[in-house]
């Protein structure tokens, strides 16, 4: 999660003390009640219809920025960051900006093992941060994508959290499942897609993730990996302080391409969703001709997006940031099709209650399909805006948290 100066403060007051490991149970069962807010842009599923938190639940790390990915070797490998990790520190923050990343093992959600968590360095100039975003494990090679952020000194967004969404950079890639790193030839100076450099230039591609398929991609319908990021354009009508921020858009883009060392950072070999024509989606290999797979006025924040096997649907999770340290609020949408159209399954308003970065990691969802895991970080203001935030459900807080859902007919 980005830092501000205060945020630094909390974060030495994290990782002075033992890594976080907690789980449990408790004895409220609840349906989260969907309330989105009128002009919301998507209808209702009427296939999953709602969220039903069972109260199992399981923390941790004293970290977050976790998007994992599921290896043919039946691991987890996710970046991290901001935070500690067993005995390891990492700050995306600065000129001296580090990103995480680990292995995490076990079939269990309640007992799981994070081993070889290591940092990489990456300069982050003209940015003032670099994080985490695309991370997949594919046929034994580990890609690693990072963004970019700047904070408002003096603008109108001053006071609140790196709300300057920058460009995507591009790929690390490891051979050995983390152990040694061959670096992107991409700099923030010089991004992979073409995106403004400068500070403050929309972006469309900001901070990419990931389709999860399943273990070692197995579900791809064609063998590509999918890529899902929020934006905005240029000519947003309604612009505000922290429209386009790590948590805060206006439309979601999709792009994909054929998982290798040799693609992963070629922009040529991309091809980018370019809408609908006759009721069939458009792939383009022009980045100008990429067009929105869903939009939401201020609404569009950080994606990401799983396939639900056993219930041959796309589960999209997004959030709805505010004004990055206000509540958020955390939306599901579903679809038969993984350019949609897409429906609401559940608009969770203060989620968290502050939840970001928010997904459903494909190892942990059920036989059925009707049973997984929603796994975020949350509350990272707590430490230093000196409000009245709580964890809801109950189990959640800055780290990697999980929370077993059913999801409902």
């Amino acid at each position: 999660m980005p830092t501000t100066p205060s945020r630094r403060q909390f974060i030495a007051t994290l990782t002075a003390g033992f890594t976080v490991t907690a789980h449990g149970k408790t004895d409220i069962q609840r349906a989260w009640p969907s309330d989105p807010p009128a002009d919301c842009p998507f209808p209702p599923s009427k296939t999953l219809t709602r969220i039903r938190f069972t109260g199992v639940h399981a923390r941790y790390t004293n970290a977050d920025t976790w998007y994992p990915s599921w290896a043919s070797d039946g691991n987890l490998y996710s970046p991290w960051t901001d935070g500690k990790v067993n005995d390891t520190t990492s700050n995306s923050g600065g000129r001296d900006a580090t990103t995480g990343f680990a292995t995490i093992i076990g079939d269990a959600p309640l007992d799981l093992k994070i081993v070889n968590a290591s940092t990489y360095p990456g300069d982050p100039a003209p940015y003032g941060g670099r994080y985490p975003c695309g991370s997949l494990v594919h046929n034994g090679v580990w890609y690693y994508g990072t963004y970019c952020l700047m904070d408002d000194e003096n603008g109108p967004a001053k006071g609140l959290n790196w709300p300057i969404l920058g460009p995507f950079v591009g790929f690390r890639c490891s051979k050995d499942l983390g152990k040694t790193w061959v670096d992107t030839p991409h700099t923030p100076a010089k991004p992979m897609f073409d995106e403004p450099v400068a500070p403050g230039g929309p972006v469309r591609i900001g901070a990419p993730h990931f389709v999860d398929f399943g273990k070692n991609m197995q579900h791809s319908p064609d063998g590509k990996a999918y890529l899902v990021a929020h934006g905005a354009v240029a000519d947003d009508p309604t612009p505000r302080p922290a429209n386009l921020s790590w948590i805060t858009g206006d439309q979601i883009y999709m792009f994909r391409v054929q998982p290798s060392i040799a693609n992963i950072n070629d922009p040529s070999k991309y091809e980018f969703f370019a809408g609908h024509r006759r009721g069939r989606p458009v792939w383009s290999r022009r980045f100008a001709d990429i067009s929105p797979l869903a939009a939401w006025d201020d609404r569009a924040g950080c994606v990401t997006m799983t396939y639900n096997a056993p219930l041959k649907k796309f589960l999209m999770c997004i959030t709805d940031g505010g004004n990055t340290i206000s509540r958020f609020n955390t939306y599901i949408l579903e679809s038969d099709r993984i350019t949609g159209p897409w429906k609401l399954v559940v608009f969770m308003k203060n989620f968290g209650e502050q939840a970001y970065f928010v997904n459903f990691p494909s190892k942990f969802i059920s036989g059925d399909g009707r049973s997984a895991w929603l796994l975020y970080a949350a509350n990272f203001t707590n430490g230093y805006l000196k409000t009245n935030y709580r964890d809801d459900p109950a189990g959640g807080g800055y780290g990697m948290c999980l929370q077993q859902v059913k999801l409902l007919a």
